[in-house]
């Protein structure tokens, strides 16, 4: 590796680690409540949240969290279930069921606890009446190809959904609750991380009908005679409802660029909220990357281009592609090959799109190389397929389940 791609993975590596939930849940705790102290808790950071809870709640404490398959923990007073992700499925229905029976044990004495985190979508999943658990996942599956962005796709999910958009809450009735929730979003906003489970949901099925109707996804009737009655009552029936977000992708930028500059680097921070078409992103990255590259001056330091947020894609081909990935495989395209210009493209989570790899890195050679093998990078990025690319390159960034999620990290070092 050389010193330049250490540069990138230690900065990758301290944004994911200023992402670690565990101190933060132990600083937010609510008060004891007179009865029950009941967890609730969905996303690929519910297994650390539940674990910092246990170590710091001296009360009795029960309930259960929902985390993706594989996901490994040491939980000792608190149940573990598994779910699909991205996309879900029969597990995630059933881990949705649970919730829902779990809070509906509940009264007004009584503490829920809800720990959310990005994935919860996926994971806690129940369709509303009269909409089949296929018709659901299919739909879902579609705005997740079709290049729409979270806050659309989470609208549409939980305009169709029994457990999402403030419906978990709903079913607790008048306990008190208490959210501390980890945001993979833009902007932060609690009704979108996780789709909102606990929270009152300010969108209604005209937006979701707009969504679909914009990116032309094929609607079941089902699914249309649903979003075409009327909205239903979506006030939290507890008195006494909190959320906090407690990590954010502000702290895990913050880290990122107080150790760059601790490496003498010149920091320009694009900011966290960065959305749209990943491979259109890319371009704009690069041109700003071209434009340092080419007025720099031997006397200056090198500089660091950072942003985060969460881009799209548009599947047009069938490869094994994600965002972080298309968005670099494209800039490498862009920047043709400038000696002056690494990169790296990474979601925190660890898993990029459908694939256990958190992203990928560039460096001047990349483009080379895979012509050297005879692979066309311009193919590849029609294809959606730029995982392949870069296995066959051997530059993926591989880390494995974070157990946190805070969006996607861009860098670009530029000498």
């Amino acid at each position: 590796m050389t010193e330049d791609m250490a540069i990138l993975r230690s900065l990758f590596e301290a944004a994911v680690e200023a992402a670690n939930p565990m101190k933060a849940v132990a600083r937010n705790l609510p008060p004891k409540p007179r009865g029950r102290t009941v967890v609730i808790g969905a996303g690929k950071a519910a297994v650390p949240m539940a674990k910092a809870l246990e170590e710091n709640w001296d009360g009795p404490l029960e309930g259960f969290v929902i985390a993706p398959h594989c996901y490994t923990h040491d939980l000792k007073r608190l149940g573990l279930v598994h779910a699909s992700h991205p996309v879900p499925d029969e597990s995630s229905l059933a881990a949705a069921e649970k919730a829902l029976s779990l809070a509906a044990t509940l009264g007004p004495d009584d503490l829920l606890i809800a720990l959310i985190s990005g994935g919860a979508s996926a994971l806690m999943s129940k369709p509303v009446p009269g909409i089949s658990i296929e018709e659901k996942f299919a739909l879902v599956k579609a705005v997740l190809k079709c290049g729409a962005n979270i806050s659309e796709l989470n609208c549409v999910r939980k305009q169709i959904s029994a457990v999402k958009g403030g419906r978990l809450a709903r079913a607790a009735g008048r306990a008190r609750i208490f959210t501390l929730a980890l945001s993979d979003v833009p902007g932060d906003d609690p009704a979108i991380i996780g789709s909102g489970p606990t929270v009152p949901d300010p969108t209604r099925k005209k937006d979701a009908r707009a969504i679909l109707e914009r990116y032309r996804v094929p609607v079941p009737p089902s699914v249309l005679a649903w979003l075409n009655g009327p909205d239903e009552d979506r006030s939290i029936p507890s008195p006494d409802a909190e959320t906090r977000v407690i990590v954010s992708p502000r702290e895990s930028f913050r880290a990122a660029i107080g150790k760059a500059e601790a490496m003498g680097l010149s920091v320009l921070y694009l900011g966290d909220r960065i959305e749209g078409e990943a491979r259109e992103v890319a371009k704009v990255h690069a041109g700003i990357a071209l434009e340092i590259a080419a007025h720099d001056q031997p006397t200056r330091k090198p500089c660091l281009l950072l942003s985060g947020g969460e881009t799209g894609v548009t599947v047009r081909g069938r490869g094994r592609g994600g965002r972080n990935v298309e968005f670099l495989l494209a800039l490498a395209i862009a920047i043709g090959g400038d000696a002056s210009i690494h990169a790296l493209a990474a979601d925190t989570d660890g898993i990029d799109g459908m694939e256990p790899i958190a992203g990928a890195v560039i460096d001047p050679s990349s483009l080379e190389r895979a012509r050297a093998l005879g692979l066309d990078p311009i193919s590849f990025l029609e294809n959606n397929d730029a995982h392949s690319l870069f296995e066959r390159l051997g530059d993926q960034v591989v880390t494995g389940p974070t157990h946190t999620n805070v969006n996607d990290f861009r860098a670009m070092l530029i000498r």
